[in-house]
């Protein structure tokens, strides 16, 4: 099996393209001014998973900008400290914000090249749109949270991204190569659906899992790449 046997990719967005743990971790400053210690940035992160996962679970018709208004006055009351509602809005509205990895926009346009492309995303289609911008791509498919009505790792997902990719664009799933840096949104339920996968473990070398929640049931990875330009660089050693 190559990575280039694949007629198609697809990708989650935040963690694996987009930088959303220093995203996430700088809209929080406002409230973290407030403590009167310094909290580690992981212990942070990981604070914000557990509050994230549950208000997706309970609220999976959420647009997510208010699920991230909505985590920032849990975090805040956690912490036991006020927040306004333009303090837990200007969070809400940040996703537009976090910056994409520097490999990210450049991989894209190489992988561009050689499949069909798209995105299956926990993120709301505005708020994705600023992401969109600093990825510098034009996806053959954009499938939002949403627009399925629930977040992964709901398998909803990943049957809706079959059905289209199938429908739209003539792509059947053992033609779907997934690439993502979640195990636990992507990796878990991407092996219930028998996909083949690509770990982009951006968090190499650090442990814990950051702004994830662990996964719940098995999961296999057919590849592991630190990065997006590693990818790259095996799918051009394939071709040479």
């Amino acid at each position: 099996m190559k990575l280039s046997d694949f007629k198609m990719l697809t990708f989650d967005t935040y963690g694996t393209l987009i930088d959303w743990e220093s995203g996430i971790y700088n809209g929080l400053q406002s409230l973290l001014d407030k403590l009167p210690l310094r909290l580690d940035r992981d212990e942070v992160l990981e604070l914000f998973a557990g509050y994230e996962i549950q208000q997706q679970a309970e609220n999976p018709q959420q647009l997510y900008s208010s699920v991230l208004t909505d985590v920032s006055r849990s975090i805040a009351k956690k912490w036991q400290i006020k927040i306004s509602d333009e303090e837990a809005e200007v969070f809400g509205r940040s996703v537009k914000h976090w910056p994409a990895f520097e490999d990210s926009a450049a991989s894209l346009k190489y992988l561009r090249q050689h499949y069909l492309m798209a995105t299956v995303t926990n993120c709301d289609r505005i708020s994705y749109m600023g992401s969109n911008a600093r990825l510098e791509i034009e996806w053959d498919g954009l499938y939002t949270a949403q627009d399925i009505g629930c977040y992964k790792p709901n398998l909803r997902n990943f049957d809706y991204m079959f059905e289209h990719a199938r429908r739209d664009l003539g792509v059947l799933p053992h033609q779907i190569l997934h690439v993502a840096q979640s195990l636990t949104h992507d990796m878990a339920p991407a092996t219930q659906m028998g996909m083949t996968k690509v770990w982009i473990n951006r968090r190499h070398g650090v442990e814990g899992l950051g702004a994830t929640a662990p996964p719940q049931g098995d999961y296999t990875i057919e590849w592991e790449f630190n990065s997006m330009a590693d990818f790259v660089a095996a799918h051009q050693q394939e071709l040479v």
